[in-house]
């Protein structure tokens, strides 16, 4: 386990020690759990990010093999 210091702002220090309080959890549970949350919420950013960057440089070649299977299909049938 890793020891760090962190330095929150007042407001986000108190909403998180109400909440701690009415969950009776412990504030470094509290703070692992947001943190392995918003890790969760990034990863999944990321990789929409990552996939909509991919979907991206293939579709013009996606519409190119398109066309072309079209163009097959117009010759088998003429």
């Amino acid at each position: 386990m890793k020891i760090l210091s962190l330095k929150l702002q007042e407001p986000v220090f108190a909403e998180a020690e109400k909440i701690v309080a009415r969950l009776k959890k412990s504030r470094n549970a509290y703070i692992n759990e947001a943190v392995e949350f918003y890790n969760r919420y990034q990863k999944r950013q990321l990789l929409a990010k990552q996939l909509e960057e991919e979907s991206r440089l293939v579709a013009d070649n996606s519409m190119e093999v398109l066309k072309e299977f079209e163009a097959l299909e117009d010759e088998i049938f003429e």
